[in-house]
């Protein structure tokens, strides 16, 4: 098992915005984490990465706890982060962002091999390599952000909302980036609202309402049930 989240509680001030959350990711897989705008996806995500630490419960990566130790060290252990803002950074070219990103590597002599895959991965980002990183179309900024969250090498990626705001033809190279990401061997938890690409690349699904799992299984289980796609989802 990749990442274990056990009865975790998380407050924004008196907000009780997660209230005994629990779920599993094992390794290979794409799961999707879905739900209404504000059901507390999310947060779920900070949660495991520290940004907003859990009151109560228990978060585990690779059989260890890591619910306590503070952001950067958690990513050290091999978890990234594509947020859903993308957060390039401005005055550096794509090259600059990922080399950027590969400075928390632990192993420094896998940067060339790194970068070639990004280049296989993402080849009209390599045609853009020296252009400004907040220059690009929102398509090639989302792949940059992708991009960004793989080259650390990472074991689990932590995907919030990858399509937002793009068209159909780029949702679904989003969609094929990640499959291929999947394929080469990085686990995926994905939170994205868009559920008919959600579906179509997840193994596991996990749908969440006020804070609260209410639903676990698979992508069919979800298509052919009307009552929680009417339920959780917005469709």
């Amino acid at each position: 098992m990749i990442l274990e989240v056990q009865n975790i509680h998380t407050y924004y001030g008196q907000s009780h915005i997660l209230q005994g959350v629990s779920f599993q990711v094992d390794k290979g897989e794409i799961v999707l984490l879905s739900g209404r705008n504000g059901a507390g996806k999310t947060t779920t995500i900070k949660s495991i990465l520290g940004l907003v630490p859990p009151k109560s419960g228990e978060i585990k990566f690779l059989e260890e706890k890591i619910n306590g130790l503070p952001t950067h060290t958690i990513t050290q252990k091999g978890i990234s982060f594509v947020p859903e803002e993308r957060r390039i950074i401005p005055g550096l070219t794509v090259y600059e962002n990922l080399r950027l990103a590969m400075l928390k590597n632990k192993d420094r002599t896998k940067e060339k091999e790194n970068l070639d895959r990004i280049a296989q991965i993402f080849p009209r980002l390599k045609d853009r390599w020296n252009q400004e990183g907040t220059s690009l179309s929102g398509g090639e900024q989302q792949m940059l952000a992708i991009a960004r969250g793989l080259v650390s090498d990472p074991t689990l990626m932590l995907v919030d909302e990858p399509s937002e705001g793009l068209m159909p033809l780029l949702v679904e190279r989003i969609a094929e980036v990640l499959r291929e990401i999947q394929q080469n061997g990085v686990t995926i938890l994905l939170v994205e609202q868009n559920i008919e690409m959600a579906l179509e690349i997840s193994n596991r699904c996990y749908l969440m309402d006020e804070g609260v799992i209410k639903f676990e299984g698979t992508p069919k289980e979800i298509r052919d049930n009307e009552e929680i796609q009417r339920k959780y989802l917005a469709i």
